[in-house]
């Protein structure tokens, strides 16, 4: 079967992806489209908004725009995923306890592994490789160990 333009699609974008920190800025940008929309919920539905409504509607606009400059400008994410823990603690002040919680811990999440994210990192092993790995040097030293001394 041949390679058709849509796996080729899937590549590149899998590519771009891991050049970034792709969930991290995903989640932010969730967490502050999700507060923005419970602050069109009905008046019932709403439990507070602060200061007017000014800074309801600001903070989350803040929390997807930084969410969008991680995923587009990831070199300054250390910088990006700061402000953007601040803001989303702010929008349990300002915008119905943050989205009724789910905008704030998705911003906090998405913040907390934007800031982790490590660009030139190794590719993990698996902890039963690390194991064949370690007894076959550890075999490998035994024997050479018993060829020097004999």
């Amino acid at each position: 079967m041949p390679d058709g333009p849509q796996q080729e699609l899937k590549s590149d974008f899998r590519d771009w992806r891991s050049d970034r920190p792709f969930w991290g800025g995903l989640l932010l940008t969730l967490g502050g489209v999700e507060i923005l929309v419970t602050e069109k919920a009905s008046l019932k539905v709403v439990m507070h908004i602060g200061m007017q409504g000014l800074a309801g509607y600001l903070l989350p606009v803040m929390m997807a725009l930084l969410g969008l400059l991680i995923l587009f400008n990831p070199t300054q994410r250390l910088f990006y995923s700061i402000i953007g823990m601040l803001v989303s603690l702010g929008t349990w002040l300002t915008s119905n306890l943050g989205g009724f919680f789910v905008g704030l811990l998705l911003g906090a999440v998405g913040s907390c592994l934007a800031f982790g994210w490590a660009p030139d990192q190794e590719p993990r092993v698996s902890r039963r490789e690390r194991r064949r790995r370690a007894q076959a040097a550890a075999q490998g030293f035994g024997e050479g160990a018993g060829r020097q001394t004999a």
